[in-house]
């Protein structure tokens, strides 16, 4: 589906359950921001997806399986991720202990995003976060 720009109004791609897939889905949403002009807060964008595919992998990924990543354009300019598995369980956020290494992504997500939450598929789940546009309002966030 195109939009009157010419451009998609999503990309997606698939993943395997490996460590590089992490990695690449930072990159391919990088791309695609990249390609779209995006004018949305990249970084937190990026580091969102960076902790939604980690978390895909790490709970949600059965083996043999992987996760597909929905990089979409939103109303006014702002950018929704989904991140799609097939694995069990609903994500919530939760307080890590204080040396804690880990327990924190949601956390990130919730912090970071304009909006997040956490859909039902079957199998599985997708994982969500949204951003406007930077510059729309006043508060320019």
């Amino acid at each position: 589906m195109k939009t009157e720009t010419g451009l998609p109004a999503h990309c997606e791609r698939f993943y395997r359950r490996e460590r590089r897939s992490v990695p690449a889905a930072r990159d391919f949403t990088a791309a695609v921001l990249d390609e779209w002009d995006a004018r949305v807060r990249r970084d937190d964008v990026l580091l969102c997806v960076s902790e939604l595919a980690a978390n895909a992998l790490l709970h949600g990924v059965p083996p043999g399986r992987g996760f597909r990543l929905f990089v979409l354009r939103a109303d006014g300019g702002g950018v929704r991720v989904e991140v799609h598995d097939s694995g069990d369980g609903r994500p919530a956020t939760r307080a890590p202990g204080g040396e804690a290494e880990s327990g924190r992504g949601l956390l990130l997500v919730s912090a970071l995003a304009d909006d997040w939450g956490v859909g039902e598929r079957d199998p599985g789940k997708s994982v969500w976060c949204s951003f406007r546009p930077v510059g729309v309002g006043c508060t320019g966030k």
